[in-house]
């Protein structure tokens, strides 16, 4: 996207992106995120970048808004870099981590609805589809019943409480993932409603840019990266760049192990 006029980042966070495209020659960023947090840190880190970074508040399928918002009525690049962030794992106050005791809340922004509502009130059934559909999750009904069995008792609010509940739910296994990881994702994922954000954005995305402009997506999982491949194959305006996602490379991965699951893909607006 270097020597772009106008790039919409829509996962802004602490701004690396947005600097890594400014310092590469884009002319302006208009960087969005629904963390209020995550928005001042990148004021904060980008100051120096004057009226060419501009952050407004948002979420995916407000994209519209955000660009008005921002004075652009079309746009040469749009990056959404998915998941969680650094921001939010490294911060147990902020109860993402599985690793770190917290509070149950997963919100990347303001709402109503915590982890704590989705394990303290959903029923068992829909508690356990929660967790297989958007966890991958193969023990999903022998965890969701461990759940409500100890919900029974008292109310879940702390994500080390909840990791042990997960971990002795399911076989013993030496190595690999922490057994809760597929748990918590299915959680955070609910709560932020990421996957219909996400699906009601693209197409809106897709309207906001200009001729010849691109779209980049950096997915994190595999229910992200299909919403990606099937509306950039079925989207007529679109010219698909990555016939196959770009992966880290060995040596990124082992600089960065958040960053091993990545997946890139990229489209181009057609005349």
């Amino acid at each position: 996207m270097a020597g772009a006029a106008t790039v919409l980042d829509l996962t802004v966070g602490a701004g690396g992106h947005a600097a890594a495209l400014l310092e590469a020659g884009v002319d302006r960023v208009v960087g969005s995120d629904r963390d209020p947090d995550a928005l001042e840190a990148s004021r904060q880190r980008l100051a120096w970048a004057g009226p060419r970074f501009t952050a407004v508040a948002g979420t995916f399928s407000d994209i519209e808004r955000i660009a008005a918002e921002a004075g652009v009525r079309a746009v040469d690049g749009i990056l959404y870099d998915l998941g969680v962030s650094s921001l939010h794992l490294d911060r147990p106050e902020r109860g993402f981590s599985y690793r770190s005791p917290g509070p149950l809340d997963m919100r990347m922004g303001p709402g109503e609805r915590t982890a704590a509502d989705v394990v303290n009130t959903y029923p068992e059934e829909e508690l356990s589809r929660v967790i297989f559909e958007l966890g991958e999750e193969r023990h999903a009904r022998r965890i969701a019943g461990a759940i409500v069995r100890a919900r029974t008792r008292a109310p879940l609010q702390d994500t080390g409480e909840l990791a042990r509940i997960v971990a002795g739910a399911v076989p013993k296994r030496r190595g690999g993932p922490h057994p809760a990881r597929r748990t918590f994702q299915a959680i955070r994922i609910e709560v932020n409603r990421e996957l219909e954000e996400l699906t009601a954005s693209l197409p809106r995305a897709v309207s906001l840019l200009a001729p010849g402009g691109r779209v980049v997506v950096i997915s994190y999982h595999s229910l992200e990266d299909r919403i990606v491949k099937r509306f950039f194959l079925g989207e007529e305006r679109l010219e698909v760049l990555t016939k196959k996602p770009v992966t880290p490379s060995a040596a990124e991965a082992g600089r960065n192990p958040r960053a091993r699951s990545a997946k890139l893909r990229a489209a181009r607006r057609a005349a």
